[in-house]
């Protein structure tokens, strides 16, 4: 067994971080969990991601962000990317099977991860660092043999008991046999790195259990899995996600990542600082009691982009939204987009990402809210000139662009 810390200075980190609120579920107990913290035991620790998605999210980043929290007391920590499990589909919640990636699927989504969550996980630490691992690694060398030995510590009636494939069959939608194995080969992801803790999001626990029966059986070794509370709206319980337009993705610039986070809910504001930040509590319960929740909510978006850009993006970010948005100016930069001399201004729109399609560009401009240099645009067959060259078009009230020649 390895020390790691003495075992007075490291409780109090110890539960700082066990009590802010992120880590919901401990099995098998908290108590349990705490006292080997505090025995000053190095574990290793890791939580999985599977690329679906060109871009990680805030809910991704408050996993990253608990994994940099136990690293920075000493231990191991893991970034699983899933880029085998990631072709199979994680049918957790899901209410019919999720189309399946190619291996260049899954690739092309994981490509840009690393530097989207460089700022929040001590890649360059020389003796610590935050690792990456990939399971195809080790899940991509199983044979069928191998699989069959895995499969024989489950029974259909276990997985069966999962919620999602409950309503399934009640609903009479069918279960496919790849979807079976989805918990079998995350299980196995703990053996092959034979670990002592992953953290997963409270969506995950069934499959996280997996791991925890293999790691007994195989290993005859127990696992701890400490869940995280996934983000929601504490008033509405709305969880932050894509399907909800609520989802705040890392690639964002410094401005869209701002915006995005002024647009969420007010319910969103305590959930967001909990997780995705580590502002001390004390210090988020004074920003709660503000009298105008969006004085708290700016506090938040700045701090979110002074982690992941820096406090000089961050304060630009800032200055940018009060600009633009609370004094409705038009701000001096905004993204160039190249136009095409006598363009419609349809086809612009939709290439500037300004609106989704021609037809959407139609309707935001009959309904007034294209604007160029502040004037609203009404004709929805101008064409865009020269005499344009570096005038600022606008789409709602954040979205601005230059065209440039």
């Amino acid at each position: 067994m390895i020390k790691i810390m003495d075992e007075k200075e490291s409780e109090k980190n110890i539960d700082k971080i066990l009590e802010r609120g992120v880590l919901v579920e401990f099995l098998p107990t908290k108590e349990e969990f705490k006292e080997r913290l505090i025995s000053g035991e190095k574990l290793r620790f890791y939580m999985g991601f599977d690329p679906t998605a060109k871009s990680l999210h805030l809910g991704h980043a408050q996993g990253i962000l608990a994994l940099e929290d136990f690293r920075k007391l000493g231990h191991e920590v893991i970034f699983l990317i899933g880029d085998f499990t990631g072709m199979i589909g994680d049918p957790s919640d899901k209410s019919s099977a999720r189309i399946r990636q190619t291996r260049k699927d899954v690739e092309e989504n994981f490509k840009n991860w690393k530097e989207q969550v460089k700022n929040i996980a001590g890649f360059d630490d020389k003796e610590n660092p935050f690792q990456i691992r990939y399971n195809s690694e080790w899940l991509g060398k199983l044979n069928f043999e191998e699989i069959l030995n895995l499969a024989s510590n489950f029974t259909v009636q276990q997985m069966l008991e999962r919620d999602m494939f409950e309503k399934r069959m009640k609903d009479e939608r069918p279960i496919f046999l790849h979807e079976f194995l989805y918990p079998l080969m995350q299980g196995y992801d703990s053996v092959a790195m034979d670990v002592d803790v992953e953290l997963c999001g409270t969506d995950q626990i069934f499959n996280a259990l997996a791991g925890r029966t293999l790691m007994q059986k195989i290993k005859n070794k127990d696992k701890f899995v400490i869940a995280t509370n996934l983000i929601a709206d504490e008033k509405s319980g709305t969880l932050m996600s894509k399907s909800n337009n609520t989802g705040v993705f890392l690639d964002l610039s410094p401005n869209d990542l701002y915006g995005a986070i002024m647009s969420q809910t007010d319910g969103m504001i305590k959930p967001l600082f909990i997780g995705c930040t580590r502002v001390p509590l004390e210090k988020i319960e004074e920003y709660m009691k503000l009298d105008n929740p969006r004085d708290a909510k700016m506090k938040l978006a700045h701090e979110i982009v002074r982690i992941f850009h820096g406090k000089d993006e961050a304060d630009k970010a800032q200055e940018n939204f009060v600009n633009t948005i609370q004094k409705k100016e038009i701000p001096e930069e905004a993204e160039e987009v190249k136009a095409e001399e006598n363009e419609n201004i349809l086809d612009f729109l939709a290439k500037a990402g300004l609106a989704e399609s021609k037809g959407d560009a139609r309707r935001k401009i009959e309904q007034g809210g294209i604007k160029i240099e502040g004037k609203k645009v009404e004709d929805v067959n101008l064409t865009i000139n020269k005499s344009l060259d570096g005038k600022i078009i606008q789409s709602g009230k954040k979205n601005f662009r230059k065209i440039v020649f």
